[in-house]
């Protein structure tokens, strides 16, 4: 969500020049012997620098790119105090509550910057210790390992504690990297790197080379050093947390407003009021501190249920899940959905999440899930780009994060739920799954000073869609997005993109080529056999029932007039701007519960759940679900 504007926007840096071949010849020659040769000049056990670089950025360098916190390169050294306060407009605004019975105002002034704190700015203690610049410590992966491990050897002589070559030894330094201010936040970030050198790890990087940790058996930690840290215990009494992650209560402001108004979310009695059916994964747009400090003002406009960190994956949960957030632009989803919101952008000022981060995230969303009855797939599990508008009005403006440099399946994976294929290569039906690492489209968007600039080639999570199966076809079009307009290939643009996880019918096959119906369209996108975007994934599909030439799709399940008690106004039931014709298909998520939850007031007595008769099914109908009546379709297994 676009909520933290100047308060943490960035400007994006440029990659630094390649290095000379004088530079090349001095440095080793692959990323696994730039990790044997810093731990061994600052006497740091390798299997300590692998373990905490895999928890940051599982040992990638991403082109150069800041993370979602400013941090570069396999060691995630930040360097938030390079960039500059700005605006972000690559993205537009939308009303986060999204109920035009009661539109939300714009804030009357946005917050000043906050200070960077130290965790944003350990490149420039990285810089003194190393003697190296910080821009080769930015762009440079042998450096930026030598900073890291410069960084770790610094921590364990601060704690008192020896340059052992016993990893058990160096706890208390592995858990000040995380940069926490909270013990427990600390001691967590620090458990995952000591459960990651002991189960060993092996990939290949973004370089297409292959960096090995050997598990160590057998690590028993020591744990004194982490006393010697001093930090806070964090705030736990009654969070709403699984167990093994950092998590502290911090509550988001509820409070009455004058001429009758109140901010900044809903009270609520889920799931005996409603049941919740969504979790919604956004980015902040800013940094954690100062967006959890938005959460605490009641005048500002939106609000969300947790917020998480990128450095260790600290979580604070800022409202209970029984009450509705004003969070995903639509008033329907907010009402059935917990929104958790992750530090960082959705492209201007970062290209990719920490592992701490997707790790943490992933646990909260799995034990969420599980307490809720959500189900575990990308229907239900929605980007905040994957949340439909409400009115023809409002598509246009709905968000688009958290973006397509978002690892839809490596975070399937770390909760538990991996997506899978699911029937035979000519199955009727078919999930977006390129490979992440190697699957690199073009973008442009990602730096704000030349805002036409080409994004550098990053891994996405991403296919385009195009009128006719070959690569220089034109991309389709979304009359919701783009009135009179074409789609873009800008980062901030879904408009002709389908994204790990979600389901379509397929409507054609030649060649290389495959094409899904995609918002009442034939959508060709490349899915090679040799290196395929997309598996089969059988199940439901739905098309107009005979004699329907279209049917209407809705942004939501409202309920019919009559449903309405005296007193409560109907909110009409409107169909957005697309339809589907005879001879489309769509893939069914499920039915949608018909449903109207009136709160309008800042005491909840007089909150009411309208409920109505009309049958409701959720479909992937383009980049986000849509809704259609089941009296408008015909539901067919697509085998």
């Amino acid at each position: 969500m676009r909520r933290a504007l100047a308060i943490a926007a960035v400007a994006f840096l440029p990659l630094a020049s390649i290095p000379t071949a004088a530079q090349a010849a001095a440095e080793p020659d692959d990323r696994q012997q730039a990790f044997t040769a810093a731990a061994a000049e600052f006497k740091v056990p390798e299997s300590v620098l692998l373990g905490v670089s895999y928890l940051e950025s599982r040992w990638d360098a991403h082109a150069g790119q800041p993370s979602n916190n400013a941090g570069f390169g396999p060691m995630h050294l930040t360097d938030a105090a390079s960039f500059t306060a700005s605006n972000h407009h690559g993205e537009s605004e939308e009303d986060a509550r999204g109920d035009e019975s009661r539109p939300l105002a714009a804030p009357a002034e946005t917050p000043a910057p906050a200070e960077i704190p130290a965790s944003l700015r350990t490149i420039e203690k990285a810089a003194e210790l190393t003697g190296e610049s910080r821009e080769k410590l930015r762009a440079d992966d042998a450096a930026n390992i030598r900073g890291g491990a410069a960084l770790l050897a610094d921590y364990q002589k601060s704690l008192g504690a020896p340059l052992s070559d016993d990893p058990a030894e160096w706890y208390g330094a592995v858990a000040k990297y995380s940069g926490a201010e909270e013990s427990q936040a600390a001691k967590v970030f620090a458990d995952e790197v000591y459960s990651t050198i002991k189960e060993g790890a092996d990939r290949v990087t973004d370089d297409g080379g292959r960096v090995v940790l050997k598990p160590v058996p057998g690590l028993e930690a020591v744990e004194k050093w982490l006393e010697k840290l001093g930090l806070r215990p964090p705030r736990r009494d009654g969070v709403e947390c699984p167990p093994t992650i950092s998590c502290e209560w911090i509550p988001a402001a509820y409070a009455q407003l004058p001429n009758d108004d109140y901010g900044h979310y809903d009270l609520a009695d889920r799931p005996v009021s409603q049941k919740v059916d969504y979790i919604i994964i956004h980015d902040m747009e800013g940094y954690w501190a100062p967006s959890v400090k938005l959460n605490q003002d009641p005048k500002w406009p939106g609000s969300w249920h947790y917020s998480v960190r990128s450095s260790d994956g600290h979580i604070a949960q800022q409202i209970k899940t029984k009450d509705v957030g004003w969070q995903a632009g639509n008033w329907y989803i907010n009402a059935k959905s917990i929104g958790i919101e992750h530090e960082g952008f959705l492209a201007e000022g970062s290209t990719w999440y920490t592992e701490a981060m997707y790790r943490s995230s992933a646990k909260l969303v799995r034990y969420l899930a599980l307490r809720h009855g959500v189900p575990l797939d990308r229907a239900h599990i929605l980007g905040h780009d994957n949340v439909p508008g409400t009115l023809p009005t409002t598509v246009k403006g709905m968000h688009e994060d958290p973006g397509p440099f978002w690892d839809w399946a490596h975070y399937f994976e770390l909760i538990g739920a991996p997506l899978h294929q699911f029937g035979g290569p000519r199955s009727g039906s078919i999930m977006i799954k390129p490979d992440f690492a190697t699957n690199k489209p073009y973008f442009y968007g990602c730096d704000r000073k030349n805002p036409e600039n080409a994004c550098p080639p990053l891994p996405a999570s991403t296919v385009w869609l195009r009128t006719e199966p070959r690569a220089d076809a034109p991309l389709i079009k979304d009359i919701g997005k783009h009135p009179t307009g074409d789609s873009l290939y800008s980062v901030y643009d879904h408009s002709a993109r389908a994204t790990t996880g979600q389901r379509f019918a397929v409507a054609d096959r030649q060649g290389d080529w495959t094409a899904i119906w995609y918002l009442g369209q034939k959508a060709w996108f490349h899915n090679p056999a040799s290196a395929p975007t997309a598996v089969p994934s059988m199940g439901l599909v739905v098309t107009p029932k005979p004699g329907l030439a279209t049917v209407p799709v809705y942004g939501r399940a409202y309920p019919e007039k009559e449903a309405y008690p005296a007193g409560i106004p109907y909110q009409a039931v409107t169909p957005l701007q697309y339809t589907f014709s005879a001879g489309e298909k769509y893939t069914l998520a499920g039915p949608a519960a018909t449903e109207y939850y009136r709160a309008v007031t800042f005491e909840p007595e007089p909150h009411t759940v309208v409920k109505g008769k009309t049958k409701y099914l959720e479909i992937q109908f383009g980049h986000r679900v849509m809704f259609v009546k089941a009296d408008d379709v015909r539901v067919t297994f697509s085998g």
